[in-house]
Protein backbone atom coordinates (compact mmCIF):
# COMPACT_ATOMS: atom_id res chain seq x y z
CA UNK A 1 0.00 0.00 0.00
CA UNK A 2 2.82 2.41 0.82
CA UNK A 3 4.29 1.98 -2.64
CA UNK A 4 1.01 1.86 -4.57
CA UNK A 5 -0.27 5.05 -2.94
CA UNK A 6 3.09 6.77 -3.18
CA UNK A 7 2.92 6.65 -6.98
CA UNK A 8 -0.23 8.78 -7.61
CA UNK A 9 1.40 12.10 -6.67
CA UNK A 10 3.79 11.78 -9.62
CA UNK A 11 1.05 10.59 -11.98
CA UNK A 12 -1.34 13.37 -10.92
CA UNK A 13 1.38 15.99 -11.45
CA UNK A 14 1.94 14.65 -14.97
CA UNK A 15 -1.78 14.47 -15.76
CA UNK A 16 -2.77 17.97 -14.61
CA UNK A 17 -0.20 19.43 -16.98
CA UNK A 18 -2.74 18.78 -19.75
CA UNK A 19 -6.03 17.98 -18.00
CA UNK A 20 -8.28 19.99 -15.70
CA UNK A 21 -8.49 18.50 -12.18
CA UNK A 22 -12.21 17.71 -12.57
CA UNK A 23 -11.52 15.84 -15.82
CA UNK A 24 -8.75 13.82 -14.21
CA UNK A 25 -10.95 12.85 -11.25
CA UNK A 26 -13.76 11.84 -13.62
CA UNK A 27 -11.47 9.67 -15.76
CA UNK A 28 -9.80 8.06 -12.75
CA UNK A 29 -13.07 7.23 -10.98
CA UNK A 30 -14.95 6.33 -14.15
CA UNK A 31 -12.37 3.86 -15.46
CA UNK A 32 -11.97 2.23 -12.04
CA UNK A 33 -15.77 1.97 -11.69
CA UNK A 34 -15.98 0.23 -15.06
CA UNK A 35 -13.56 -2.37 -13.71
CA UNK A 36 -15.25 -2.95 -10.35
CA UNK A 37 -18.98 -2.53 -11.00
CA UNK A 38 -19.32 -5.65 -13.19
CA UNK A 39 -17.89 -7.63 -10.26
CA UNK A 40 -20.35 -5.95 -7.88
CA UNK A 41 -23.32 -6.75 -10.12
CA UNK A 42 -22.17 -10.31 -10.77
CA UNK A 43 -22.08 -10.92 -7.01
CA UNK A 44 -25.43 -9.17 -6.46
CA UNK A 45 -23.54 -6.79 -4.22
CA UNK A 46 -26.10 -3.97 -4.34
CA UNK A 47 -28.53 -6.07 -2.31
CA UNK A 48 -26.10 -6.02 0.62
CA UNK A 49 -26.08 -2.24 0.80
CA UNK A 50 -29.54 -2.05 2.37
CA UNK A 51 -30.06 1.29 4.11
CA UNK A 52 -26.40 2.24 4.04
CA UNK A 53 -26.57 4.38 0.92
CA UNK A 54 -26.01 7.62 2.92
CA UNK A 55 -22.88 6.14 4.51
CA UNK A 56 -21.52 5.07 1.11
CA UNK A 57 -22.25 8.54 -0.29
CA UNK A 58 -20.42 10.13 2.65
CA UNK A 59 -17.49 7.75 2.18
CA UNK A 60 -17.39 8.52 -1.55
CA UNK A 61 -17.26 12.24 -0.82
CA UNK A 62 -14.58 12.26 1.88
CA UNK A 63 -12.36 9.46 0.61
CA UNK A 64 -12.56 10.12 -3.15
CA UNK A 65 -14.59 13.04 -4.44
CA UNK A 66 -13.30 15.89 -2.29
CA UNK A 67 -9.66 14.91 -1.63
CA UNK A 68 -8.89 13.85 -5.20
CA UNK A 69 -10.13 17.16 -6.57
CA UNK A 70 -8.23 19.11 -3.90
CA UNK A 71 -5.06 17.08 -4.50
CA UNK A 72 -5.21 17.48 -8.27
CA UNK A 73 -5.84 21.22 -7.94
CA UNK A 74 -3.01 21.64 -5.42
CA UNK A 75 -0.51 19.86 -7.67
CA UNK A 76 -1.04 22.51 -10.30
CA UNK A 77 0.82 24.87 -7.95
CA UNK A 78 3.10 22.76 -5.75
CA UNK A 79 5.46 19.87 -6.43
CA UNK A 80 4.36 16.26 -6.14
CA UNK A 81 7.02 15.76 -3.48
CA UNK A 82 5.64 18.55 -1.30
CA UNK A 83 2.07 17.28 -1.78
CA UNK A 84 3.09 13.79 -0.72
CA UNK A 85 4.95 15.02 2.34
CA UNK A 86 1.98 17.10 3.50
CA UNK A 87 -0.25 14.02 3.32
CA UNK A 88 2.03 12.43 5.92
CA UNK A 89 -0.03 14.34 8.50
CA UNK A 90 -2.98 11.96 8.00
CA UNK A 91 -2.16 9.69 11.00
CA UNK A 92 -1.99 12.75 13.26
CA UNK A 93 -5.42 13.89 12.09
CA UNK A 94 -6.68 10.33 12.55
CA UNK A 95 -5.58 10.32 16.18
CA UNK A 96 -7.42 13.60 16.85
CA UNK A 97 -10.59 12.26 15.21
CA UNK A 98 -10.41 8.94 17.06
CA UNK A 99 -9.95 10.75 20.37
CA UNK A 100 -12.88 13.04 19.62
CA UNK A 101 -15.05 9.98 18.96
CA UNK A 102 -14.29 8.60 22.41
CA UNK A 103 -11.18 6.49 21.85
CA UNK A 104 -9.06 7.37 24.90
CA UNK A 105 -6.15 5.19 23.83
CA UNK A 106 -4.33 8.21 22.41
CA UNK A 107 -4.57 10.57 25.39
CA UNK A 108 -1.29 9.48 26.98
CA UNK A 109 1.81 11.65 27.23
CA UNK A 110 3.56 9.81 24.39
CA UNK A 111 0.61 10.26 22.03
CA UNK A 112 0.17 13.94 22.86
CA UNK A 113 3.91 14.49 22.45
CA UNK A 114 3.71 12.74 19.09
CA UNK A 115 0.94 15.09 17.96
CA UNK A 116 3.01 18.12 18.96
CA UNK A 117 6.13 16.82 17.21
CA UNK A 118 4.10 16.03 14.12
CA UNK A 119 2.61 19.53 13.99
CA UNK A 120 6.09 21.01 14.23
CA UNK A 121 7.09 18.75 11.35
CA UNK A 122 4.21 19.93 9.17
CA UNK A 123 5.15 23.53 9.95
CA UNK A 124 8.74 22.77 8.94
CA UNK A 125 7.65 21.21 5.64
CA UNK A 126 5.63 24.30 4.73
CA UNK A 127 7.28 27.13 6.65
CA UNK A 128 10.87 26.42 5.67
CA UNK A 129 9.95 26.02 2.01
CA UNK A 130 8.05 29.23 1.32
CA UNK A 131 9.15 29.56 -2.29
CA UNK A 132 7.75 26.14 -3.20
CA UNK A 133 4.57 26.59 -1.20
CA UNK A 134 1.30 28.13 -2.28
CA UNK A 135 -1.15 29.21 0.42
CA UNK A 136 -4.27 27.97 -1.37
CA UNK A 137 -2.60 24.69 -2.32
CA UNK A 138 -1.45 24.12 1.27
CA UNK A 139 -5.01 24.65 2.52
CA UNK A 140 -6.24 22.21 -0.12
CA UNK A 141 -3.71 19.64 1.10
CA UNK A 142 -5.01 20.20 4.63
CA UNK A 143 -8.49 19.28 3.40
CA UNK A 144 -7.00 16.18 1.77
CA UNK A 145 -5.36 15.08 5.04
CA UNK A 146 -8.59 15.53 7.01
CA UNK A 147 -10.66 13.69 4.41
CA UNK A 148 -8.22 10.78 4.22
CA UNK A 149 -8.42 10.43 8.01
CA UNK A 150 -12.24 10.55 8.12
CA UNK A 151 -12.81 8.02 5.32
CA UNK A 152 -11.55 4.91 7.18
CA UNK A 153 -13.61 5.91 10.24
CA UNK A 154 -16.82 5.98 8.17
CA UNK A 155 -15.87 2.66 6.63
CA UNK A 156 -15.23 0.97 9.98
CA UNK A 157 -18.24 2.45 11.81
CA UNK A 158 -21.02 2.45 9.24
CA UNK A 159 -20.05 0.11 6.41
CA UNK A 160 -18.88 -2.89 8.37
CA UNK A 161 -20.21 -6.03 6.73
CA UNK A 162 -20.72 -4.53 3.28
CA UNK A 163 -18.37 -6.24 0.77
CA UNK A 164 -15.37 -4.03 0.05
CA UNK A 165 -15.76 -4.32 -3.72
CA UNK A 166 -19.36 -3.10 -3.37
CA UNK A 167 -18.39 -0.09 -1.26
CA UNK A 168 -15.62 1.13 -3.51
CA UNK A 169 -17.38 0.21 -6.76
CA UNK A 170 -20.49 2.16 -5.80
CA UNK A 171 -18.46 5.04 -4.33
CA UNK A 172 -16.41 5.43 -7.50
CA UNK A 173 -19.54 5.29 -9.65
CA UNK A 174 -21.16 8.03 -7.56
CA UNK A 175 -18.09 10.26 -7.93
CA UNK A 176 -17.81 9.63 -11.68
CA UNK A 177 -21.46 10.58 -12.18
CA UNK A 178 -21.09 13.67 -10.01
CA UNK A 179 -18.02 14.90 -11.91
CA UNK A 180 -19.26 14.01 -15.42
CA UNK A 181 -20.89 17.41 -16.20
CA UNK A 182 -17.87 19.42 -15.05
CA UNK A 183 -15.52 17.07 -16.90
CA UNK A 184 -17.52 17.51 -20.10
CA UNK A 185 -17.20 21.28 -19.83
CA UNK A 186 -13.43 20.99 -19.34
CA UNK A 187 -12.76 18.22 -21.84
CA UNK A 188 -9.41 18.65 -23.66
CA UNK A 189 -9.57 19.88 -27.24
CA UNK A 190 -6.80 17.52 -28.33
CA UNK A 191 -5.77 14.01 -27.36
CA UNK A 192 -3.34 14.23 -24.41
CA UNK A 193 0.22 12.99 -24.83
CA UNK A 194 1.05 9.33 -24.26
CA UNK A 195 2.61 9.93 -20.83
CA UNK A 196 -0.67 11.49 -19.63
CA UNK A 197 -2.76 8.62 -21.00
CA UNK A 198 -0.48 6.06 -19.32
CA UNK A 199 -0.64 8.02 -16.06
CA UNK A 200 -4.45 7.98 -16.13
CA UNK A 201 -4.52 4.24 -16.84
CA UNK A 202 -2.16 3.42 -13.96
CA UNK A 203 -4.07 5.75 -11.63
CA UNK A 204 -7.38 4.05 -12.44
CA UNK A 205 -6.33 0.39 -12.52
CA UNK A 206 -3.49 0.05 -10.01
CA UNK A 207 -3.80 3.08 -7.74
CA UNK A 208 -7.61 3.00 -7.48
CA UNK A 209 -9.37 -0.29 -8.31
CA UNK A 210 -6.68 -2.62 -6.98
CA UNK A 211 -5.42 -0.29 -4.25
CA UNK A 212 -8.77 0.20 -2.53
CA UNK A 213 -9.40 -3.53 -2.31
CA UNK A 214 -6.03 -3.93 -0.61
CA UNK A 215 -6.68 -0.95 1.66
CA UNK A 216 -10.02 -2.33 2.84
CA UNK A 217 -8.34 -5.62 3.69
CA UNK A 218 -5.74 -3.67 5.67
CA UNK A 219 -8.43 -1.78 7.62
CA UNK A 220 -10.18 -5.07 8.44
CA UNK A 221 -6.88 -6.45 9.72
CA UNK A 222 -5.55 -3.59 11.88
CA UNK A 223 -8.31 -0.97 12.20
CA UNK A 224 -8.92 2.47 10.66
CA UNK A 225 -6.47 4.53 12.73
CA UNK A 226 -3.48 2.25 12.33
CA UNK A 227 -4.29 1.70 8.65
CA UNK A 228 -3.50 5.37 7.99
CA UNK A 229 0.13 4.79 8.96
CA UNK A 230 0.80 3.75 5.37
CA UNK A 231 1.49 7.48 5.08
CA UNK A 232 4.70 6.81 7.00
CA UNK A 233 6.26 5.62 3.74
CA UNK A 234 4.19 6.71 0.75
CA UNK A 235 5.22 10.39 1.10
CA UNK A 236 8.83 9.27 0.87
CA UNK A 237 7.98 7.28 -2.26
CA UNK A 238 6.30 10.37 -3.71
CA UNK A 239 9.30 12.56 -2.88
CA UNK A 240 11.82 10.14 -4.39
CA UNK A 241 9.79 9.76 -7.59
CA UNK A 242 9.43 13.53 -7.85
CA UNK A 243 13.19 13.92 -7.52
CA UNK A 244 14.09 11.19 -9.99
CA UNK A 245 11.42 11.66 -12.67
CA UNK A 246 10.42 15.33 -12.49
CA UNK A 247 13.69 16.70 -11.08
CA UNK A 248 11.83 18.40 -8.22
CA UNK A 249 13.71 19.94 -5.33
CA UNK A 250 13.79 18.44 -1.85
CA UNK A 251 14.69 21.19 0.60
CA UNK A 252 16.15 20.85 4.08
CA UNK A 253 12.82 21.99 5.54
CA UNK A 254 10.89 19.28 3.71
CA UNK A 255 13.34 16.56 4.75
CA UNK A 256 13.52 17.64 8.39
CA UNK A 257 9.78 18.13 8.58
CA UNK A 258 9.05 14.68 7.21
CA UNK A 259 11.31 13.09 9.81
CA UNK A 260 9.47 14.98 12.56
CA UNK A 261 6.05 14.01 11.17
CA UNK A 262 7.18 10.40 10.92
CA UNK A 263 8.43 10.37 14.52
CA UNK A 264 5.31 12.12 15.77
CA UNK A 265 3.02 9.72 13.95
CA UNK A 266 4.80 6.69 15.42
CA UNK A 267 4.38 8.09 18.94
CA UNK A 268 0.79 9.21 18.40
CA UNK A 269 -0.53 5.99 16.87
CA UNK A 270 1.26 3.30 18.83
CA UNK A 271 -0.85 1.18 21.11
CA UNK A 272 -0.34 1.19 24.83
CA UNK A 273 0.90 -2.01 26.41
CA UNK A 274 -1.86 -3.97 28.06
CA UNK A 275 -1.76 -3.60 31.85
CA UNK A 276 -0.46 -6.62 33.76
CA UNK A 277 -3.16 -8.10 35.96
CA UNK A 278 -1.77 -9.42 39.24
CA UNK A 279 -3.25 -12.81 40.13
CA UNK A 280 -2.35 -15.39 42.80
CA UNK A 281 -1.22 -17.84 40.12
CA UNK A 282 0.99 -15.18 38.57
CA UNK A 283 2.60 -14.30 41.91
CA UNK A 284 3.23 -18.01 42.56
CA UNK A 285 4.79 -18.42 39.12
CA UNK A 286 7.05 -15.40 39.61
CA UNK A 287 8.13 -16.66 43.04
CA UNK A 288 9.12 -20.04 41.57
CA UNK A 289 11.24 -18.40 38.86
CA UNK A 290 13.25 -16.23 41.25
Amino acid sequence: MCVIWGIPYLLIRISVSELAPVTLVFLRTGLAALILMPVVLARDGLRGVGRRWPAIAAFAAVEVGIPWLMLSSAEQHISSALAGLLVSAVPLVGVVIATGLGNREHLGLASLSGLLIGLVGVAAIVGLDLRASNAVAVVQMGVVAIAYAVGPVILARYLNGVPSVTVIGVALTMCAIAYAPAAALNWPHALPHLNVLVSIAVLAVLCTAAAFLLFFALIAEIGPVRATVITYVNPAVAAVLGLLVLRENLTAGMAAGFVLVLAGSVLATRRRAAPVVETPSRRTSEALTR
